[in-house]
């Protein structure tokens, strides 16, 4: 069992695959705000913690959907290389 290969002696890298990263961040948000509206209703005695926990959750949520939003425009507009570079 070789543990390093030549670059001559490795498979060519796959195709990268296209995915829209914007599914898996709503899901993560929605389960933020699922966990936001328990702490509220559900758990009136959690403490202010679980409510920032909840809170900052939700923010980091949004600037992700944002982030992939802008990321998925350029890269259909086709400004983003594939990441490849021939060294």
């Amino acid at each position: 069992m070789k543990l390093w290969l030549r670059d001559s002696e490795r498979r060519p890298d796959p195709a990268p695959v296209q995915t829209d990263d914007r599914k898996a961040v709503l899901a993560g948000l929605a389960l933020w705000v699922v966990a936001s509206v328990a702490m509220l209703v559900g758990w009136p005695d959690a403490g202010p913690e679980a409510v920032a926990t909840c809170a900052t959750g939700i923010v980091l949520g949004l600037v992700g959907l944002v982030y992939t939003h802008r990321r998925r425009t350029k890269h259909d507009a086709g400004g983003v290389s594939t990441g490849s570079t021939s060294d």
